[in-house]
């Protein structure tokens, strides 16, 4: 019996021919690629796609090529000992491609899918590092298996359009912009990873000795992303940049079986911006104290009242619950809440209140903002944009999905590798034109607790992460863990509690905040959504609110371990030796 042959691409009816090149260019290498040698290859693949595509009887309209180089080094270490250590290199490739027009083509939300399609998907293809020809075949054997499911899918997005009622915003699929041509140098990945892995080692020695703590580890990591676009408007692009972060974690578990978690995260864009030894083991050694003082801490009962939040729990605060509310695509989507969609023009902040998301800002202070680029994964140049101004909600976070009044990209379309971009926050920044020191946030909180009748007021100074719900078939509710909140009594005393969980909606939220602190701290991130782990920063001052509601934490009811830890159990063999006693 024949076999049954392989269906053939629809693009091309052969392999694409492979030209002789100079050595400069014939080989993609790991290290001192030319920029123009990947961006050429590119470039001569989109132009030969298009030509074909255009020429189809449901033409591209658009195409875009994005190659991803990730060259990453990572050392991990737990209780004074060395854990892990590994390097790689990859690259990937991710295609938009689009059929239709810019009014409807295939990337339309189906009325019977959930969010935008496969948006939420992983579609990247692995990339060959070393060889033009491999490249060139990836490049056109992708392209066409795109075409083939975009032809596929737009014929549902126009039998989805002719049978449901029209959506009460027409304002198209996809904006044009500008062409953009820029190109960085490579920027080279600096890890010493022998001097790494003795500073993980250091960083997590003083965490053996509590018998507490059952888990504790501490990660170095480096990672250079060399990004190479293209598009059929013309854009020809190639960026990179490094980024460095130590992170410690730590985990101890109360009597009554709560797990309380501590961590300290440093990042920057050089290895010279991350923090010395003797600042990274202070952290670790307040980390162990602060612990030990969880375990003994007394939990907080659900409780509605006036909190502060220092500045880099406001940051998580406003990353989540404002900013994500902001993204363009959400004030589109028919499952999304919409909750800002139309307030632009009035008033959703005190008007002491700005926010700002400048992802053009590299620095504050001493500190690098990692959620800094110069294009996004669109080709769009990266720009300011004052969402925010005096209280006031003036503009939304925009990618290349046109909301009515809003018809173009402000620099905002974001993803991570093998991801559809949609709108994603940058360096958040909170600015306050009227601000207090902490002692007066304080007095006008315990102002505020006594005029309530509240016994206390709560401190959030540490916030681990949270999420937010933005859909409108759900509560449109946030939920936020801090990991270190002080009880501030109406003597001014402050006592450490535990097992506190932020929640609440979000216009009550932001109705609530009185007043900002002079105090503006960073909060460096990853933020996860429906086009993957993006960076992010946050530029925050303390806030003073006047009424947060927190809930009871999670907890289990495991037991404590049985067995003494290792620590104990050695110590007390030295011991009954040094005595000659024996059991």
């Amino acid at each position: 019996m024949s076999q049954p042959r392989a269906p053939q691409p629809a693009l091309v009816q052969r392999r694409p021919q492979v030209r002789l090149a100079s050595c400069a260019v014939a080989t993609l290498l790991l290290a001192g690629q030319a920029a123009a040698g990947v961006l050429e290859v590119m470039r001569e693949e989109l132009e030969r796609s298009r030509e074909v595509l255009s020429e189809q009887p449901t033409p591209a309209y658009y195409l875009s090529y994005e190659i991803t180089e990730d060259k990453t080094v990572s050392v991990g270490g737990a209780f004074g000992s060395l854990t892990q250590g590994w390097e790689s290199v990859r690259r990937s490739l991710d295609v938009d491609l689009r059929v239709g027009s810019p009014a409807l083509d295939n990337t339309r939300e189906l009325s019977q899918r959930v969010g935008r399609g496969s948006r939420r998907f992983g579609r990247a293809a692995p990339i060959p590092i070393e060889d033009e020809e491999g490249l060139r075949s990836v490049l056109w054997y992708r392209t066409d298996a795109r075409y083939k499911e975009a032809i596929e899918r737009f014929t549902k997005v126009q039998a989805d359009v002719q049978v449901n009622v029209e959506t009460a915003e027409e304002t198209g699929d996809f904006s044009l912009e500008k062409a953009e041509v820029a190109s960085e140098d490579t920027v080279a990945l600096r890890a010493d990873r022998a001097g790494w892995e003795d500073k993980v080692r250091q960083y997590t020695a003083p965490f053996a000795d509590s018998g507490h703590i059952f888990s504790a580890n501490a990660t170095i990591w480096g990672n250079v992303e060399t990004r190479w676009y293209v598009n059929s408007e013309g854009s020809a692009i190639k960026t990179s940049t490094a980024y460095y972060r130590v992170s410690i974690q730590a985990v101890t578990r109360a009597e009554d079986g709560m797990v309380l978690p501590r961590s300290e995260q440093f990042f920057s864009l050089t290895p010279e911006g991350l923090p010395d030894d003797e600042t990274v083991m202070a952290a670790v050694h307040k980390m162990v104290g602060d612990l030990e003082a969880l375990r003994a801490a007394p939990l907080v009962e659900p409780y509605a009242g006036p909190a502060i939040l220092s500045g880099k729990a406001s940051g998580v605060f406003f990353h989540e619950i404002l900013g994500h509310r902001l993204e363009g695509h959400r004030q589109k989507g028919a499952t999304e809440g919409q909750t800002f969609r139309k307030m632009v023009g009035e008033a959703v902040l005190p008007e002491t209140f700005s926010v700002a998301f400048d992802p053009t800002i590299r620095r504050f202070g001493a500190t690098d903002l990692v959620g800094a680029y110069r294009y996004d994964n669109q080709g769009v140049k990266a720009r300011r944009v004052p969402v925010i101004v005096d209280g006031v909600l003036k503009n939304f976070l925009m990618a290349r999905i046109p909301i009515e009044g809003f018809p173009r990209s402000n620099g905002h379309g974001r993803k991570n590798t093998g991801f559809a971009p949609v709108a994603r926050q940058s360096n958040l920044i909170v600015e306050a034109s009227e601000t207090m020191t902490r002692e007066e946030l304080k007095a006008r909180l315990l102002a505020m607790v006594e005029r309530d009748g509240k016994d206390f007021g709560l401190y959030l100074d540490r916030i681990q992460g949270g999420f937010t719900i933005t859909r409108r078939d759900l509560p449109n509710v946030f939920t936020v863990t801090p990991t270190l909140v002080y009880r501030i009594n109406l003597d001014g005393s402050e006592e450490l509690v535990r097992g506190v969980n932020l929640i609440g909606t979000p216009l009550t939220a932001f109705s609530r905040i009185e007043a900002a602190g002079d105090d503006f701290q960073v909060f460096n991130g990853t933020c996860g959504a429906e086009s993957g782990a993006v960076p992010v920063a946050t530029v925050s001052p303390s806030i003073l609110v006047s009424q947060i509601e927190v809930q009871k934490g999670s907890t289990t009811q495991t037991r404590l371990p049985i067995l003494p830890p290792p620590g104990d159990a050695v110590s007390d063999a030295r011991s009954l030796a040094s005595t000659g006693e024996t059991r």
